[in-house]
């Protein structure tokens, strides 16, 4: 803990803050007001409402999407047109439906539906995602925390749990730009989460890769082809992928996707049609239409980024510059994604969003990356920078950054 200022210059710095009486949210991860104008051509983009086969999609059916939407989202995503579904506006609500259908009716392979079992669970790869949390805590999944590392979660942890509990029937995972480390999985964890074995022959991966085009520069990390590994290792079920355009195009009016093995979409595609009619086709004719490849996908992402890039800098430098070398916080550098995962010492992450929240400052709560929202060691804040403009993220870091060292300070008794 050295280079601190004493806790009383930095309390007249937190003092003239409340002052101020700032009101800076960086609770979730919006996109902001410039990153939606980028796409507002989609809404221009419906003259003619049939598909390429003639399909109106102005009527009901087509429950798996259009033709010209799976060949789109396929190369996205790296599969073939028979291993993709093409849903709504939300990979989440895909999500749910997923579990909900398998608790249900059980999975491909399952014996019985997951409801009917006296207890599932879920490996929780944390910090993670809350709203894939609140699914499990919703339907009474029990969550099992598991470490996250450098390249992905700890595999030693994974392979010894799905390999002696058979009511471990999945696992979440945001394996590019993780929300909130910003990682992504290394080749060995991907492979090995394809080839481990499970006791539970119905054991699935929940693959959410909301970041897969989302980089903040020109260095993009790699991610090696799970459905690929999947195959490989002889676990060609073991997958369900997801992904969206919700931070590619509009927040709430995008384009979700599912993606799996053709055995699993099957299947899928006839328990879902008892479920809806079909989704909103015309969305989805708006989007191929505005993006007609994979390539004109990526130089709109490079627009993003333009937008995105100068507010995490931002960010990496007030935290360099305010905590830097004195060791009492820690942070990721991440190469794409909507996040800065930042930890204190133990016990302080609550203490600093409350005194953020204080002086005008408004972070995801503390813990919310924990499943139950118990971050066991109360050390990891999630940083949101997307929605506020770069001159508010400078003032919100710059506070968050004295919060941290008067909640360091006063944890040591100094």
């Amino acid at each position: 803990m050295s280079n601190l200022l004493s806790l009383d210059v930095l309390m007249e710095k937190y003092n003239s803050y409340k002052a101020q009486n700032l009101k800076l949210d960086m609770s979730r991860g919006k996109p902001c007001p410039q990153q939606l104008e980028l796409s507002m051509g989609l809404l221009d983009r419906i003259e003619e409402f049939k598909t390429d086969d003639g399909t109106d999609t102005r009527n009901y059916g087509g429950v798996d999407g259009i033709p010209e939407a799976k060949e789109l989202f396929s190369k996205m995503l790296g599969v073939s047109t028979k291993e993709i579904i093409i849903g709504g506006n939300s990979s989440l609500n895909m999500m749910y439906d997923t579990i909900a259908r398998a608790m249900n009716l059980g999975v491909l392979g399952s014996d019985m539906p997951w409801g009917k079992l006296q207890k599932i669970k879920f490996l929780c790869p944390s910090p993670g995602y809350d709203r894939h949390f609140a699914i499990c805590e919703q339907l009474n999944i029990e969550m099992i925390v598991v470490e996250m590392k450098k390249d992905g979660p700890d595999m030693d942890a994974v392979e010894r749990l799905v390999a002696e509990d058979e009511s471990i029937k999945g696992i979440w995972c945001v394996p590019k730009y993780s929300n909130p480390d910003g990682i992504t999985y290394s080749d060995e964890v991907v492979d090995r989460l394809a080839s481990m074995k499970a006791k539970a022959k119905d054991f699935r991966i929940f693959w959410d890769n909301a970041y897969a085009v989302h980089h903040l520069s020109d260095k993009h990390d790699h991610l090696k082809d799970i459905l690929k590994a999947c195959k490989e290792a002889g676990n060609p079920d073991r997958v369900f992928i997801y992904s969206s355009t919700s931070k590619i195009s509009f927040a709430g009016a995008g384009v979700a996707m599912m993606a799996a093995s053709e055995d699993n979409i099957n299947l899928i595609r006839k328990q879902i049609s008892i479920q809806t009619i079909g989704p909103d086709k015309i969305n989805q004719l708006r989007h191929v239409r505005y993006f007609k490849s994979v390539e004109d996908i990526h130089n709109h992402m490079k627009k993003h980024a333009e937008i995105l890039k100068p507010k995490f800098d931002v960010v990496l430098d007030v935290l360099d510059r305010e905590l830097g070398g004195k060791n009492i916080a820690w942070w990721n550098r991440p190469n794409g994604g909507y996040f800065i995962s930042l930890f204190t010492l133990e016990g302080c992450a609550k203490k600093v969003v409350a005194m953020a929240k204080e002086a005008g400052v408004v972070l995801t709560n503390a813990g919310a990356t924990y499943p139950y929202g118990k971050d066991p060691k109360d050390h990891n804040i999630r940083i949101a920078p997307s929605y506020p403009s770069v001159e508010e993220l400078k003032k919100a870091i710059e506070i968050l950054c004295v919060c941290v060292q008067i909640a360091s300070i006063e944890k040591n008794g100094e």
